[in-house]
């Protein structure tokens, strides 16, 4: 099984999992199971039109994907996906 890796900021959306396991094939539709797992994680990753908001990052393994373009991306049993929130800050 794929393992999404969740950050800490959405952890208080999932009972505090560090990871969520996937049987699905691809990242889209593993994106999807996280979010049907997790409802109140879907309006912080996901924009009003379902795609993955422009400030989180995906990663596979250690590559970025664009997961609005790279969504049929397909996972074997061993693909770890990170999700990566953009943090911002400074004076």
């Amino acid at each position: 099984m794929a393992k999404i890796i969740i950050p800490t900021p959405l952890r208080k959306f999932t009972d505090q999992n560090r990871n969520f396991t996937t049987d699905k094939d691809t990242l889209s539709d593993a994106i999807q199971q996280f979010v049907e797992e997790y409802p109140d994680v879907k309006s912080n990753l996901l924009d009003e039109d379902g795609n993955v908001r422009s400030f989180i990052k995906v990663y596979i393994g250690d590559d970025e994907v664009d997961p609005n373009e790279d969504g049929s991306l397909e996972l074997s049993e061993n693909t770890e996906v990170s999700i990566v929130p953009a943090i911002a800050g400074g004076c």
